[in-house]
């Protein structure tokens, strides 16, 4: 691979980066209203607007910052194993996650965060090497299970209240999903 393929790769997850920065600061500055005006709300028609909105806000700084290396590692490595299919892919999960933690997700919570688009992309990637059995979508899954294995935990209720664990199983069976009906459709949906 050639530093020029790594570089761009990695551009539209920087850019994506660069804008949940952006967001995160213009939320601080505002108090954090932005994540109560455009987070998502299960089962409430407003929160709606949430199911595309959630991975650009956070419920803070940290958060942010928490979610910052997952997303630019996993985001260029689907760019690195799946360049045509895995921008159509991104937005799926984020639609398809989103829209199930809307539905089922516990209520009296604003869901926030891109912690659903990571464990997603974790998903995705995972899937695509079982499924496709190609050299570079098992390298991609190698990879995967070999820094981010440990992801699987965090699909389980957790304790704390504040980190949406419906988000992050249903961003990883969005992600499976979508890496399997792209294996379904000679196009692979892109």
């Amino acid at each position: 691979m050639k530093g020029d393929d790594l570089i761009a790769a990695a551009r539209p997850v920087l850019i994506l980066v660069i804008v949940i920065w952006c967001i995160a600061a213009v939320n601080l500055l505002l108090g954090y209203r932005l994540n109560h005006w455009f987070g998502l709300e299960p089962r409430s028609f407003a929160g709606l607007i949430g199911v595309p909105v959630m991975p650009f806000l956070h419920g803070g700084i940290g958060h942010a910052a928490a979610n910052t290396i997952p997303l630019i590692f996993l985001g260029a490595l689907g760019m690195l194993v799946a360049p045509q299919r895995f921008p159509v892919a991104s937005v799926a999960i984020v639609i398809l996650s989103g829209l199930a933690t809307w539905i089922f997700a516990r209520g009296g919570a604003i869901h926030v965060g891109a912690s659903g688009l990571i464990f997603g992309w974790f998903g995705y990637l995972v899937a695509l090497g079982i499924i496709e059995r190609s050299a570079r979508a098992l390298v991609g899954t190698a990879i995967v299970v070999i820094f981010y294995g440990g992801m699987i935990w965090g699909v389980l209720p957790q304790g704390n209240a504040l980190i949406s664990w419906e988000a992050h199983l249903f961003g990883a069976l969005a992600g499976a999903g979508v890496a399997f009906l792209q294996s379904q459709t000679p196009e692979g949906l892109h």
